[in-house]
């Protein structure tokens, strides 16, 4: 009878461990989400939309869960109505977001004609020339999209001329929006949001392993190593100092998160409550993934699912306090 019990015991103990490990197995194996959207809040969100759709032809206003949205091929920016203007500082990991155009210059023309339009300079030095269009200044050294100091003066030095051709640049949006608009590209589309990381690294590894993004071509960065030095800074820039460029980033889908390194030694806040609220990933399965991100310690903000225009929804917390929405579509 006792050998029995131990026999029933032991039984038990190894069905529970298959279980275990198939769970953990088809958590590591759950596809990579894809973008669903980026949540904004606005003082006027109607008139937010009005301009974008004017600005970005492949767009269109549109509802979703009954209010006023933006639809941008499967991609939504989704709106919150708040009664005063929607913070931009101090600075949080999202930094702005941006569409490919099929020519950038073209962009630049219309938006030049069009009297409400506030174009962003990029300045070319820090002693404070600017161009609008990344590709009309010195090509960026080294595969880099900018030039340190000393890069500049080579530049000088051997009469390196501007390109004038795909580049990027920037223009002001509502609620004092950054947009960017990049090409020459096959065609027009939004493609991405522009992130800080306190350390670059360190979060392609985070969205690699807690959600499954690809990882990037010859990445031979581990925990042990992710962390590194600042770089120098280089132009063009939104700023006249000059930009920190460490690039990084991840794909859901066909919409990128690309970021660089925080550019001061300010702490990054929460993206909640600010003007770029926080990023949505689709999935279609979320009780998996809420199993997944919960047995890796991954902070949640909203931990038990809600719904958004009738999708089951949580909410988790990115390498730089970024908000992360998961939604769940079947």
């Amino acid at each position: 009878m006792k050998a029995a019990r131990v026999l029933t015991t032991i039984l038990a103990s190894l069905a529970l461990a298959i279980v275990v490990a198939s769970l953990a197995a088809a958590q590591e194996t759950l596809p990579t989400p894809g973008f669903h959207h980026l949540h904004l809040n606005s003082v006027n969100p109607e008139a937010a939309i009005d301009f974008y759709a004017r600005q970005f032809p492949s767009t269109k206003k549109a509802t979703f869960a009954g209010q006023p949205a933006l639809q941008a091929g499967n991609v939504w920016v989704l709106f919150a109505r708040v009664s005063t203007a929607p913070p931009t500082t101090p600075q949080s990991a999202i930094w702005h977001f941006g569409w490919h155009v099929v020519d950038v210059h073209e962009s630049l023309k219309m938006y030049q004609e069009r009297k409400d339009i506030h174009l962003l300079p990029l300045y070319t030095t820090d002693e404070g020339g600017f161009v609008y269009a990344s590709s009309d200044t010195w090509p960026g050294a080294a595969g880099s999209l900018g030039r340190t100091r000393s890069e500049i003066a080579e530049a000088k030095a051997k009469d390196i001329q501007p390109t004038h051709g795909a580049g990027f640049a920037y223009l002001g949006g509502p609620d004092g929006a950054i947009i960017e608009y990049q090409g020459n590209m096959p065609a027009e589309r939004f493609n991405h949001v522009h992130m800080f990381q306190k350390d670059p690294y360190c979060a392609e590894l985070w969205y690699q392993k807690h959600l499954n993004a690809p990882v990037s071509a010859g990445q031979t960065r581990t925990e042990a190593n992710c962390k590194v030095p600042r770089p120098e800074r280089s132009w063009p820039a939104l700023e006249r100092g000059g930009m920190l460029r460490q690039p990084g980033g991840v794909t859901f889908g066909d919409v990128a998160l690309s970021w660089h390194v925080q550019q001061d030694d300010a702490t990054l806040v929460g993206s909640s409550g600010q003007l770029y609220d926080h990023i949505a990933l689709r999935v279609t399965d979320l009780d998996a993934w809420v199993a997944k991100l919960r047995a890796e310690g991954v902070k949640f903000l909203k931990p038990a699912p809600y719904t958004v225009g009738g999708l089951r929804a949580v909410m988790i917390e990115g390498p730089s306090l970024e908000a992360l929405e998961l939604v769940e579509v079947k």
